[in-house]
């Protein structure tokens, strides 16, 4: 695989330092293009990886797409990892087709009306949703003989490859999937009104100030506004209880297109969310400062959120001042051995780990293990397919056994449920029977001692 890798942020340069190595000798991943509108980062990540037979640093601007396709075809690429802000996304996906190669991203671009109308319909609330521009595209790519995947990263991207082992694995008829994003990081130095932004500043302002989403069967998308439907739900691996909210999110349109043949009736994407940092996005939005209208200033004109999004706490800035982990996973319900069940597959991650490991924050370190294992399966051929699909379309198990070899580790809790309890039972019966056994058995040989002292 010669790779074109447009966004050399830090996520860009997790999923670098991922992939070397994952693939030290160059097996199958050959040679790799490192593209920024920042060149200066751009050579600075090469720099880093201290490679330079096999990474090469070059500037783009991702809003022309001709461009990019002229750098994939300098190089006779025949990947592109879009890693890139989510506003140019479409024009990266756009040269990928253009120019004949294979694709994948992290997230897809939305357009909500100004304002949104809020209840049943994507077509009431937004221009463009979520992940339609890439689906529209489909036949088109299939046609050419190309695959996009789309949504490669931890949420989506993991949890998407957890969902379909569920549906898979886990349930003869899988009835409900609740995505859940939380953690118990803190960093322990802030003051009270600290605001950290805990992925790129563009993201977070979309995701968590779009109208969110949840599918249900039988009523179709239901939109609500941001921060709606507050729940806590418990943490395993040590985290503890979060409180966790609505906000956009892609899982909740991508799986309802590839799990309704397992028995998907809902689908939800909630999150944990500081304090201050909702108060601060509310007054950001109330404000007009989300904006990409350009407004005067003196003279200059800028856009609002460019500028919220430069002066803003960057979040690789972060990392050596904070503690704790993230839990990224999936809570799912369902039918198995016809008893009702309930499962919680998550992916743990130690920010300490991540620092030490990756020299990068524990949610970057998340998004660019995903985006990485990813990009191994196609540069391998594993996943294959002409169209456009996000991973729910593909077989998981490749993906979780690269997991397991590279320490990126998950877990499934087993909760309340018929299916538990009829479970626990069981394993009590078979205790108590190898309990009884082994009692049986030290009588035995106590009477065979008695014997032999008696003789």
């Amino acid at each position: 695989m010669r790779m074109l890798l447009v966004g050399s942020g830090a996520v860009g340069e997790c999923i670098l330092r991922i992939l070397e190595a994952r693939d030290p000798k160059r097996s199958w991943l050959d040679f790799v293009v490192v593209a920024d509108y920042n060149f200066e980062r751009a050579k600075n990540v090469c720099a880093h990886l201290n490679n330079p037979d096999r990474y090469r640093a070059e500037f783009v601007d991702a809003h022309k797409t001709k461009d990019v396709v002229a750098l994939i075809k300098k190089y006779n690429c025949d990947f592109v990892m879009d890693a890139a802000a989510p506003y140019v996304t479409n024009r990266i996906f756009d040269a990928a087709f253009e120019a004949g190669v294979d694709y994948a991203n992290m997230g897809t671009w939305s357009v909500p009306f100004d304002p949104p109308q809020y209840g049943i319909g994507l077509e009431n609330c937004y221009k463009e949703p979520m992940t339609k521009y890439n689906f529209d595209r489909h036949e088109a790519w299939k046609q050419q003989g190309n695959m996009a995947v789309i949504c490669l990263g931890i949420d989506p991207g993991v949890v998407n490859v957890f969902a379909k082992f569920a549906a898979e694995y886990l349930f003869d008829e899988l009835h409900e999937v609740h995505v859940k994003d939380g953690g118990n990081l803190t960093i322990p130095s802030a003051g009270e009104d600290h605001i950290a932004f805990g992925f790129n500043v563009w993201t977070v302002l979309d995701e968590c100030m779009n109208p969110n989403v949840e599918w249900n069967k039988d009523y179709g998308f239901i939109v609500d506004r941001p921060f709606a439907g507050e729940e806590t739900f418990p943490m395993p691996a040590g985290v503890g209880p979060n409180t966790l909210v609505k906000i956009e999110h892609e899982e909740t349109v991508t799986m309802p297109r590839y799990l309704q043949k397992y028995g998907l009736r809902r689908c939800t994407f909630k999150i944990a969310l500081d304090d201050n940092l909702v108060k601060a996005l509310k007054i950001i939005s109330a404000l007009g400062l989300r904006s990409l209208k350009p407004v005067e200033v003196d003279g200059v004109k800028v856009i609002p959120r460019d500028v919220v999004a430069a002066c803003a706490p960057q979040p690789e800035s972060l990392g050596d001042e904070m503690i704790g982990k993230m839990c990224v996973g999936i809570h799912c319900k369902g039918i198995k051995d016809g008893k009702t069940r309930e499962v919680f597959m998550y992916q743990p991650f130690d920010n300490q780990i991540a620092m030490k490991n990756w020299k990068t924050q524990v949610v970057v370190a998340q998004t660019g293990f995903g985006a990485a294992v990813g990009i191994e399966l196609i540069g391998k051929g594993i996943w294959r397919d002409a169209g456009v699909y996000s991973p729910e379309y593909f077989d998981p198990i490749p993906f979780l056994q690269i997991m397991d070899e590279a320490g990126f580790e998950y877990g499934i809790v087993e909760m309340d449920s018929e299916y538990k309890a009829i479970n626990d039972k069981k394993i009590m019966a078979q205790i108590f029977k190898e309990a009884a056994k082994s009692r049986k058995e030290k009588e035995k040989e106590k009477k065979e001692g008695n014997k032999k002292t008696t003789e």
